[in-house]
């Protein structure tokens, strides 16, 4: 029998605690910061439904204990579609208004589902990142899913909203989130969805071509072919994770790395640290410095809308933005649901997780427990409509899993959920610490703000916000940590002072330190 791994100390911020609970779990067991995220990650997909699942779009950020440079493995989410008669086109679909995140329009349904990634790219970091078998990896997740689990408050809030209207047209879908008289299981009450703990073990065996190719893709292109889906077997068999170089960006003595093209989170990201470089100060974000955040904000965000996310080669017209944002010159660039897990190892390495199913499409693939996406049908990722891009093509995002690495050897992991507010909410986050000197929970839970741009501009901010006396922008009041500024996690490990983590008070996030 081979030598178990040398435990490796590790810091984690997770969206809950059951997910922190599963990468010290991993840690103990031998598991390096990659293990852990991706445990943390998994059992999120099971604990927070509504917000995510095994069936969307994820992204992983490594940063090597050797120093290497950090990349990206991409598992997002593309057109499905190959080998459909056209006359599908525009089938499937059912639009639902809700009053979430101040008023949210979308599309659900078997025809809002997006040929998924996220398995694709966890067993990938799996096999070449991580220490521990895959098995291993997806045990805290399965116990968590033979339990069954407390309703969080995250994914109840949002449940609150569209319990009935996403999640009550399919009965599948309505049983697993209601109780016997019909209402939405409360936060705090056991949670099981049926089936979905058989699914799991299927994928701890045969790794994440259980989905792709075996009896649950099988299962899932017939319920599709059943109800005017698009997600063909071959979609599903064709689909490949992919690995790329991670987009960076300076920030004082730190080297941030981040999700690179085609996704468009991770370049406005680095385009919005690159732009604020020196903002604040260490005596806080004065006047001045909000007056920067919204002209940089509403700058970089007009450009993702009206260059990014239209074009047709979104990697190099994002390293056009970036070349723009060399000459810091603003004039020259204007023109849902989400789960992240962090974790920094005291091995100097680091691992950011995000996966999204969008708002989901309410569809609970039967005899499954897993829940499909509904990414064609989130506007704003789908500029040409719902069904109007070429099969296999990759669609837009605003995840931005990131690392970080200081010249003295300290490491980070950042992310958030939060669709378009997540560039915004990891930015502001590291520009307090970094420049500002707030330490990490203090710079996460300080007052944010986010330039909205589609549909006119608006500065969305937290109450205790304070709006700038010559800000010529109409601006509304949200709540102080309101959920829809996000929730970022932060880990970090220092030469000189050890592990830390953070969680948003925005979004109930657990943080935990093993070792």
């Amino acid at each position: 029998m081979s030598a178990r791994p040398p435990v490796v100390p590790i810091a984690v911020a997770a969206s809950n605690e059951l997910a922190c609970a599963a990468a010290v779990q991993v840690a103990a067991q031998g598991g390096n910061s990659v293990d852990a995220a991706l445990a943390a990650t998994l059992v999120t997909t099971v604990s927070e439904p509504g917000l995510v699942s095994l069936a969307g779009a994820g992204y992983v950020t490594v940063a090597p204990p050797d120093g290497s440079p950090p990349v990206t493995i991409d598992g997002g989410v593309v057109m499905p579609g190959k080998g459909v008669d056209p006359v599908r086109l525009g089938g499937g679909l059912r639009t639902v208004s809700t009053d979430y995140a101040g008023g949210v329009t979308m599309t659900v349904g078997h025809g809002s589902v997006a040929t998924p990634g996220a398995l694709r790219a966890l067993d990938m970091a799996s096999r070449r990142y991580g220490a521990l078998p895959w098995q291993e990896v997806l045990g805290p997740a399965i116990e968590v899913a033979d339990g069954g689990f407390p309703h969080g408050q995250a994914s109840h809030h949002y449940l609150t909203f569209v319990h009935e209207s996403v999640f009550g047209w399919q009965p599948e879908s309505h049983a697993a989130l209601h109780d016997e008289a019909g209402e939405l299981i409360g936060p705090g009450q056991r949670v099981v969805v049926p089936q979905l703990v058989d699914s799991l073990r299927l994928i701890a065996e045969q790794g994440a071509d259980a989905f792709y190719a075996g009896d649950l893709a099988r299962t899932i292109v017939a319920d599709m072919e059943a109800a005017d889906g698009l997600v063909t077997a071959e979609d599903l068999a064709s689909y490949r994770a992919a690995v790329r170089p991670s987009a960076q960006a300076g920030l004082a003595d730190w080297q941030v790395c981040t999700n690179p093209a085609p996704a468009v989170g991770g370049v406005v990201l680095a385009a919005m640290v690159s732009l604020l470089a020196g903002r604040p100060s260490s005596a806080g974000w004065d006047a001045d410095d909000r007056l920067a955040l919204v002209a940089v904000q509403r700058a970089v965000l007009q450009h993702r809308t009206q260059v990014l996310d239209v074009a047709e080669d979104r990697i190099t017209a994002a390293q056009r933005l970036l070349a723009l944002v060399e000459r810091r010159d603003l004039e020259l660039i204007s023109s849902p649901s989400t789960t992240h897990v962090s974790v920094v190892g005291a091995d100097g390495s680091a691992c950011a997780i995000t996966v999204s199913c969008g708002y989901n499409s309410g569809v609970l693939v039967p005899g499954t427990g897993i829940w499909l996406n509904n990414c064609l049908g989130e506007q704003e990722l789908t500029p040409h409509g719902p069904h109007g891009q070429p099969p296999g093509t990759r669609l837009l995002t605003a995840m931005a899993p990131t690392v970080g690495r200081r010249s003295d050897g300290a490491v980070l992991a950042i992310g958030s959920p939060g669709s378009d507010r997540i560039p915004t909410a990891i930015s502001q986050t590291l520009l307090s610490h970094v420049n500002g000197g707030l330490p990490l929970a203090a710079a996460v839970a300080h007052p944010r703000a986010h330039v909205r741009v589609v549909g006119g501009d608006l500065v969305d901010h937290e109450a205790d916000w304070p709006v700038p006396g010559n800000l010529t922008l109409p601006t509304r009041a949200m709540p102080a940590h309101s959920m829809y500024f996000g929730g970022v996690g932060v880990a970090m490990w220092t030469p000189d002072g050890g592990l830390a983590a953070a969680g948003d008070p925005r979004r109930t996030g657990a943080v935990a330190i093993s070792g």
